[in-house]
């Protein structure tokens, strides 16, 4: 008699049973890392209004995630300079695997998958060398180290895929770091913050930098529209006194437009984007400032400024629905539309800094 189990051990055997997909883990729509009340860090599955659909236990304060295009399976990556990276099964909840940075390197806390999945790019710091390198990653049963390449500037701490691609756009910040040193930044005065290209195999297929004058505005996370169109968020190292912009838009190829808000209320983001997105129809693009406490809307086709959204602490951002949802480390979880709040929930965590959308 055939039993359920013999079945299925035979449907494995000859590669004909389904594989589990993200639809399996209850399709959440972000991952989010937060810090809960005890002290003890989780990386948390969000549904479309941003409630939890399943936690799963980090060793350290985590930054943000890279989801699987396919595989109900994400990379949790440390705060830099961690060099720790957990590959996570988003059904059962459990660790896959572990990742080490090595000896010398340490993560960004950022990742971006192939387009079919087959390997994992991480930004990190070669931190003897002062220079900035992208590890290459077969993302397999285990997650193997299979090369590395330059990330074309120093601090690459963020990293994203043109769709439909695999050309590889990296924020390099420009900021020198050492882990002997903690997060401190060790070049100031000769940093050089740059935008990079890479195709699949490492090989700049772009580049462009920040006027001489904004040398010291690091260029840290990324946003992409459908059509290829980056939106950028920086960080002043410089002068309080001066409010440079923070807000980037940039095609391969074309020149760097910058956005900022009206004077009064450019200046309250106190020089400081934590996070960046795009909504879903591409027509808007938006900002975060924990130190501002403010969220601002502009508008993608026109670089006009919509709106600010007063939020006190609030940091990840992402698509919505309709618009935009975004977390704060106060544990709220906002839904914004055409530049007005929609709702918004409070949950007993402290959300970090990045709300990444599957």
């Amino acid at each position: 008699m055939t039993t359920r189990r013999g079945f299925m051990a035979g449907m494995l055997a000859t590669g004909l049973a389904p594989k589990p997909s993200w639809a399996d883990a209850g399709n959440p729509a972000y991952l989010s890392a937060a810090k809960r009340p005890d002290g003890s860090y989780h990386l948390y599955g969000l549904d479309d209004l941003g409630a939890p659909l399943f936690s799963v236990p980090l060793p350290d304060r985590g930054h943000a995630a890279a989801a699987h295009p396919t595989r109900p399976e994400a990379v949790a990556f440390a705060r830099r300079p961690g060099t720790f990276a957990i590959v996570l099964d988003c059904i059962s909840g459990g660790i896959r695997s572990r990742m080490e940075a090595p000896e010398g390197r340490h993560f960004y806390g950022h990742g971006v998958f192939s387009a079919d999945g087959s390997l994992l790019f991480t930004p990190e710091n070669d931190y003897e060398a002062g220079q900035g390198r992208i590890g290459v990653w077969q993302a397999g049963t285990d997650y193997i180290r299979i090369d590395e390449f330059s990330s074309g500037g120093v601090g690459p701490h963020d990293i994203a895929r043109l769709p439909g691609t695999d050309t590889m756009v990296v924020a390099n910040g420009g900021i020198e770091t050492h882990p002997d040193a903690g997060r401190a930044k060790l070049n100031l005065p000769v940093m050089r913050p740059n935008l990079t290209y890479l195709d699949g195999m490492g090989r700049v297929t772009g580049q462009i930098e920040l006027n001489a004058d904004l040398h010291l505005n690091s260029i840290r996370h990324l946003a992409v529209r459908g059509d290829g169109l980056v939106a950028f968020a920086m960080q002043w190292q410089g002068d309080g006194a001066v409010h440079p912009p923070l807000l980037g838009l940039h095609r391969d190829g074309d020149d760097v437009l910058l956005l900022q808000a009206p004077d009064d209320l450019h200046r309250r983001m106190e020089g400081y984007a934590g996070s960046v997105a795009i909504s879903s129809d591409g027509g808007s693009v938006a900002i975060t400032s924990p130190r501002g406490g403010a969220i601002q809307l502009f508008d993608t086709d026109t670089a006009v400024f919509v709106a600010e959204l007063p939020q006190a602490d609030v940091c990840g951002i992402n698509a919505g629905p309709e618009g935009f949802v975004a977390t704060t480390g106060n544990g709220t979880v906002i839904h914004m539309e055409r530049g007005r709040v929609l709702g918004a929930e409070s949950h007993r965590v402290a959300w970090d800094n990045h709300l990444i959308r599957l």
